[in-house]
């Protein structure tokens, strides 16, 4: 089996130094089910590659062990498909022989560690249970582009169709660690399959490797499902320990309740509510998203709304989704009633399927507790991706922040956003992702507005061209 990563970060040959393996040199490694061999078929100053070569023995596969749960299973036979594909065996080894690279160090070369550089990774034999669809619902929510080429089951009789092995090659702009790990964790995800025995320190590698994105992943619990080998005790402690690590709803902290006080003496969440709402309506929508929905309070305006027949919550915080649950009385909730709304843990910061094919969006107060690469990430996720006819956003207008006596000068309303825009640098923001993305944009102020200052909150309301 074999696995080739190529960058183009000039030095490209720096991918010696975050790897620690000498480009200019064959180097084996013994496996306890063959050897792994690391070489360079490429490597100068604009484009070096690696390859990871396993050479797994079959026989001693057989001869050494029945399986990863004691019954045969795929190591029953010495003919099975385990020498050629990728599998358990090289997360293995990319763990063992570039284990190094995968914790983000690199003495030479600390900053490049760090840097995000385009990356070309190739697996040339990959077994996906689940085809070509579940391959791209793993990969592509982790920014992605993903070329995949199918296998037929017999070249000699195209009319069998394909088999469930396809080459596949993933590029993107990542830290080498990055790749690394989402190779290491979903190899054998997508062959649900391991050649050892999962116990709890399972677990443990997959909570490790999985820090930073797994947690917040559209297909997170199948991934814990299939790389805990569906042991159901481990999936559970894994997928409660991802939820617990999730900030609380930051509407119910004492930092959240900084912008409600503040806020409160306006009214101000309601008009914006309302305003929403009344924009949505105007637009004929009647599926919706709601992208970070919190504690459902726009939700429950919507379903009031016979207009509104599909109606999705998402937001980061499983927590604050069990909260809307209850606010909304979902479990009460008369079955066609019921039939309109779903609520769906996800992160703006992954391309979701989910949220395709949808009529409208709102997203209330969300991007300004967003830093540059996870806004610039949100950006592509809605505005290329899901790409819904109408988007309505809403973000403080911080030219009004002068207006409140309690608001010390310099300080945002909330302790967690990372920024707050005038009007100007919001207009400018809108009109650079409106005509990036084909997007007609119109703005409007939200709340009683000041002569000089404008609106408390500003709203860009976002209508795809061909919806106009």
């Amino acid at each position: 089996m074999l696995l080739t990563i190529r960058t183009t970060q000039q030095p490209a040959t720096d991918l010696g130094f975050l790897l620690h393996k000498n480009p200019s040199r064959l180097q084996s490694f013994d496996q306890s089910f063959g050897r792994a061999h690391v070489f360079y078929p490429e490597a100068s100053d604009t484009g070096c590659t690696v390859a990871l070569l396993l050479d797994v023995d079959p026989v001693a596969l057989v001869r050494g062990r029945s399986g990863p749960s004691g019954d045969g299973g795929v190591f029953d036979q010495y003919v099975n498909d385990r020498p050629y594909v990728a599998s358990s065996f090289l997360s293995v080894a990319i763990s063992d022989v570039f284990g190094t690279a995968m914790t983000g160090r690199s003495k030479e070369r600390p900053a490049l560690a760090e840097s995000h550089i385009p990356l070309v990774a190739r697996i040339s034999v990959l077994p996906c249970k689940g085809g070509e669809q579940f391959l791209r619902r793993l990969f592509e929510p982790l920014d992605y582009r993903v070329s995949v080429e199918p296998h037929p089951l017999d070249e000699r009789f195209p009319e069998q169709g394909d088999s469930r092995y396809f080459t596949v090659e993933l590029a993107g702009t990542k830290r080498l660690s990055d790749l690394l790990a989402h190779l290491y964790v979903l190899i054998p995800v997508l062959d649900d399959q391991k050649h050892y025995w999962v116990g709890v320190d399972e677990v443990e590698k997959l909570l490790r490797h999985g820090e930073g994105w797994l947690a917040l992943h559209p297909l997170r619990e199948s991934i814990a499902r299939r790389y805990l080998r569906h042991r159901r005790t481990l999936v559970d402690d894994a997928i409660e320990r991802l939820t617990s690590e999730e900030a609380p709803p930051s509407d119910s902290t004492e930092v959240g309740k900084e912008e409600v006080q503040l806020e409160r003496t306006l009214n101000l969440n309601d008009q914006r509510l309302a305003t929403a709402l009344a924009v949505l309506k105007a637009s004929n929508a009647t599926r919706v998203l709601d992208l970070g929905c919190g504690e459902g309070r726009l939700l429950k305006r919507l379903l009031e709304e016979r207009q509104f027949i599909d109606i999705v919550g998402m937001d980061v915080s499983y927590r604050t989704l069990e909260i809307a649950k209850e606010r909304l009385h979902l479990d009460r909730m008369p079955p066609i009633q019921r039939k309109r709304i779903q609520l769906i843990h996800g992160s703006l910061m992954y391309r979701d399927i989910r949220l395709a094919g949808y009529d409208a969006a709102a997203v209330i107060e969300v991007i300004e507790h967003l830093d540059a690469p996870r806004l610039a990430a949100f950006e592509r996720v809605l505005f290329e991706f899901a790409r819904p006819g109408v988007v309505v956003l809403t973000t403080p207008n911080a030219d009004y922040n002068v207006k409140w006596d309690t608001l010390p000068a310099g300080r945002f309303r909330h302790r967690d956003h990372r920024f707050e825009w005038t009007r100007g640098q919001f207009a400018t923001w809108a009109e650079r992702v409106g005509t990036s993305n084909g997007y007609a944009v119109r703005l409007i102020g939200v709340g009683a507005e000041d002569s000089e200052l404008g609106s408390p909150t500003q709203m860009g309301v976002f209508t795809r061209a061909s919806d106009q």
